[in-house]
């Protein structure tokens, strides 16, 4: 089971099994609530749903299936409120909703079905699916698949906010909390006046901008107020100035000057020790001399000056520093300079620690080859890495990667944590992903000493890889292009959990439309490339959706990019094809899932047949909409995300109906 759904909910419990009526007769609400009609069944758009909590981002993370981008927050209510952004669809049943799954924690209440304990803990924001398959008792542990309820709006407003009613609100009240009129709320939700909200039904606030700041962890619990047996002060007519936090404001004044002055002390002592040494040769460490302590990835608190070839840095954690000892002087190639770097600092390693860490680059220790290096395991500061080895002509690579890594963080892309430099060589070093990349588990993986993929992993990969692009594509300030999505450059972590690599062909994104936009050489790996990028050189967010579909593909069949067509007769010398042309061809004629059965050869044999047929051709008809030669028809990743939320769903549906069955619920299929 992935770790994000492991976690256990303490604070939810107390939500929904100590809160008395208000949670344990959530189910009861729901059934009050009644998700909104909808007709297009193709209609998506961006809804939120208003959540009473007071945790930590992570544990919204995991129960909404939400990244931080997703979270705002409004902790000056009472009690606070965490906005989640979601992406709202309107499903089968004719009636917008959105997907997530929810753990089973270990402690749940008697006599309580599974259905009652998930929907609980969403204080009436989540419904269950369709059918009798919750309705038996929780397992601890299990993963439940709910729907949220959300909205579309069908009005002059942007967003609607899903909002469960509590005790004394009124159409009033939540006109002055969330900014919106009270004839539009009344419009939204159908009532015919200002009466008394249903307490524990759900209601439609419309909105026109996103709801919330942006999320901080608010208070566990509201200050309580002073008792009369608590001593108290009697308010004096000079109010103002004995409530005016003087003692604060000078405190924190002293603070900022004492911070600027360790800063300028620390800038100075910096400089002073680079001119002391530029002409002496650096001192190097032992590559056997221990280096205990750890690192965090790019959250040490650090600042870095440049100047001409070498760079000063020095780490917010001193006494860290000087465990680790070592020069930080270090060479880089000319021209380089921090600045590049916009935000986050990376950390430098020094070359020796690189040697030591990989046990001078030994063969044992070759993880496989990237676009432009050799990439390594090793052990830095008592933590696995996985280390690039390049050469000093790659520096435009080097500079790319670490300047979109150094910007981009997100759970589904791999995160870099430093980099060294020699003359003649640069390391990037990143997080270590224990199982490999997806190439190895589906080409042929037995051979090579990995276990195949269950159909449940190979959705749950693809959806992972899917939301990492889709956050390059359209929530980071500057939106790129990957240009070398393929199977080899998605990692699995420990729990098989998707994370894309190798950013060093990375470009600013641009329009597909836009007629000034710069034509490039034309960089990527063969099979994977778009027909138009082959064609005109211009790179766009469409490319990378093409690429997408290869690798959907090679999940669907376990074949390689680019592969011998599989044809009667066929010589040991066939034509080599792409796999784009022979998914495609296979396809043509494939309108619904009662195809499945004749696309059997087009089906990785080491799924065993353990595969729901109507999952399958959905995401065969995805990975065939990525793939259209018209770029324009290709689908946006924020709409294949969405896609294979539900597939997963269903897929996870259909695994709860197998009744246990081993090989599938160990997420591997098991060797024959």
């Amino acid at each position: 089971m992935p770790p994000r759904r492991r976690l256990l909910l303490p604070l939810l419990l107390a939500l929904a099994f100590s809160g008395g009526a208000a949670a344990a007769d959530t189910a009861p609400g729901n059934a009050t609530s009644s998700p909104l009609a909808c007709s297009e069944l193709s209609r998506v758009c961006t809804a939120f749903l208003a959540f009473p909590v007071a945790g930590n981002a992570s544990v919204l993370q995991s129960m909404f299936d939400a990244s931080p981008a997703d979270l705002t927050s409004d902790p000056a209510a009472s009690p606070g409120y965490a906005f989640v952004r979601k992406n709202c669809s309107c499903l089968a049943s004719r009636t917008y909703l959105a997907n997530t799954t929810y753990t089973v924690p270990s402690a749940v209440p008697l006599n309580a079905t599974a259905a009652q304990v998930a929907t609980a803990a969403y204080a009436g924001l989540a419904v269950p699916p369709p059918g009798g398959a919750l309705q038996r008792p929780p397992r601890p542990g299990a993963v439940v698949a709910l729907h949220l309820i959300c909205g579309c709006s069908s009005g002059p407003w942007n967003y609607l906010l899903s909002y469960v009613g509590a005790d004394g609100d009124t159409v009033e009240s939540l006109s002055s909390r969330f900014g919106a009129s009270m004839d539009a709320i009344e419009a939204a939700n159908g009532v015919p006046g200002p009466d008394p909200i249903t307490t524990g039904k759900v209601y439609y606030i419309p909105l026109n901008s996103v709801p919330g700041q942006p999320y901080a962890a608010m208070s566990s619990a509201p200050v309580p107020a002073p008792t009369p047996t608590q001593n108290t002060l009697p308010e004096t007519s000079d109010h103002h100035s004995a409530k005016f936090p003087y003692g604060w404001v000078i405190g924190g004044m002293g603070v900022a000057l004492a911070l600027i002055a360790i800063a300028l002390l620390a800038l100075l002592m910096c400089k002073s020790f680079h001119y002391n040494h530029q002409g002496s040769n650096n001192q190097r460490k032992s590559p056997n001399q221990p280096m205990p302590h750890n690192f965090q990835l790019l959250k040490s608190g650090s600042f870095c000056y440049g100047s001409g070839r070498y760079f000063c840095c020095q780490f917010g954690n001193e006494k860290q520093s000087r465990k680790g000892g070592g020069d930080h002087h270090i060479n880089v190639p000319k021209g380089m300079v921090v600045d590049v770097f916009d935000r986050e600092k990376p950390i430098v390693f020094t070359y020796e620690e690189i040697l030591a860490s990989t046990d001078l680059f030994s063969d044992a220790n070759l993880l496989g080859h990237g676009t432009y290096g050799s990439v390594y395991y090793g052990v830095l500061r008592d933590q696995e890495v996985a280390i690039k080895r390049m050469t000093s002509t790659n520096t435009k690579e080097f500079i790319v990667e670490m300047k979109v890594l150094c910007k981009v963080h997100h759970a589904s892309l791999v995160e870099l944590i430093g980099y060294a430099a020699s003359k003649d060589e640069l390391f990037l070093v990143y997080e270590y992903s224990q199982k490999g990349s997806l190439k190895n588990h589906l080409h042929d993986p037995q051979s090579k000493g990995y276990t195949p993929l269950s159909w449940i992993y190979r959705v749950q990969i693809a959806l992972d890889a899917a939301r990492g692009l889709e956050y390059i594509h359209e929530h980071t300030k500057d939106h790129y292009v990957h240009r070398d999505i393929k199977s080899s450059n998605i990692l699995l972590d420990g729990s098989f959990r998707a994370k894309i690599s190798d950013f060093g062909l990375a470009k600013l994104g641009v329009r597909s439309n836009d007629a000034e936009a710069s034509v490039t050489k034309v960089v990527g790996t063969f099979g994977y490339l778009a027909p138009e990028y082959l064609r005109d050189g211009l790179a766009t967010a469409k490319c990378d959706v093409y690429a997408f579909g290869v690798v959907l593909f090679e999940l669907i069949s376990g074949k390689e990019a680019i592969t011998k067509a599989d044809t009667v007769g066929a010589s040991s010398n066939s034509e080599r094809r792409s796999l784009a042309s022979v998914m495609l061809t296979a396809l043509r004629n494939c309108h619904d899932p009662t195809c499945v059965g004749s696309l059997k050869d087009c089906i990785d044999p080491n799924l065993m047949d353990l595969y729901p047929h109507d999952c399958i051709y959905q995401m065969a008809m995805l990975a065939k909409q990525c793939a259209d030669e018209d770029p324009v028809l290709r689908p946006d990743m924020k709409q294949a995300v969405i896609t294979l939320s539900q597939i997963l769903l269903s897929s996870i549906e259909w695994e709860a109906t197998l009744g246990g069955n081993s090989q599938v619920f160990s997420g591997l299929v098991a060797g024959r």
